[in-house]
């Protein structure tokens, strides 16, 4: 029976073969391989999986962040454009999809006063010192939604 501080370890056997330096070497593999696939996995490697010309702007339109983007629509960001000034923002963006016009103007005309837009005579909506437009034209079965904000 062993008595001190190494009663109860475990020694390898006589003759066992333990190469301290095999152990580190399979670790630092491991530890690489697992290094390498977490960062591919946070760099998003497979990203341009994800970019198709097209986004959703996680449902709001590019440059106005509580101006929803219909369901259905998909942003087209290479035609866009956002200028901040002093006097006030201009942003101009477009989204496209395979929807009904009547259906967009129904989705903008009943969630757009939820948000504090008041629709004018003009067909405009109106909110804090802003002024935003939508024109939508519809060609080969798409529906394109011009989104203009500039100050009033």
């Amino acid at each position: 029976m062993m008595k001190g501080p190494d009663a109860g370890a475990i020694a390898p056997a006589a003759g066992a073969g333990v190469d301290n330096r095999m152990v580190s070497f399979r670790c630092s593999r491991r530890f690489a391989v697992l290094f390498a696939a977490l960062l591919w996995i946070g760099l998003g490697l497979p990203a341009g999986a994800q970019d198709s010309g097209a986004q959703d702007s996680d449902g709001f339109v590019g440059g106005v962040a509580d101006l929803p983007l219909m369901p259905g629509l998909a942003e087209m960001p290479d035609r866009g454009l956002i200028f901040d000034k002093p006097g006030g923002r201009i942003v101009e963006a477009y989204a496209a999809g395979a929807v009904a016009p009547d259906a967009v103007a129904f989705f903008y005309d009943t969630t757009l006063p939820q948000l504090g837009w008041q629709r004018d005579r003009s067909g405009g909506y109106l909110r804090e010192g802003e002024r935003l437009e939508l024109t939508l034209t519809e060609a080969a079965g798409l529906v394109t939604v011009q989104f203009r904000l500039f100050p009033q």
